[in-house]
């Protein structure tokens, strides 16, 4: 059993990886956090009338009325990020911002 610096070491170790791992994937994304947010705000407020047509309508939509300009870089990001379509952006993407940060 590992005494109490090396406990503490290597929980310092898992902060320290935790604080670059969140770094990184703050860096990766293509637009702002609170963009993001919004993102999965519309889609939720809009994917129990409209459905999930497997595909990345809603989130094209809110892309566009909000004049995103790097529209091709966000959609390539959250695929990259496990969201293929609208549903799978708030199960599977929307997950990884609640576990960051």
């Amino acid at each position: 059993m590992p005494d109490k610096d090396e406990t503490e070491r290597r929980r310092d170790i898992k902060r320290q990886l935790r604080k670059k791992a969140n770094l990184e994937f703050e860096q990766s994304l293509p637009v702002s956090r609170e963009i993001f947010k919004n993102i999965f705000d519309f889609i939720d407020a809009h994917l129990s009338e409209e459905g999930c047509d497997d595909a990345l309508k809603l989130t094209r939509k809110f892309l566009e009325e909000n004049q995103i300009i790097n529209t091709d870089e966000v959609v390539s990001w959250l695929q990259n990020n496990g969201g293929y379509c609208d549903c799978e952006v708030l199960y599977n993407v929307e997950e990884q911002f609640e576990n960051t940060i």
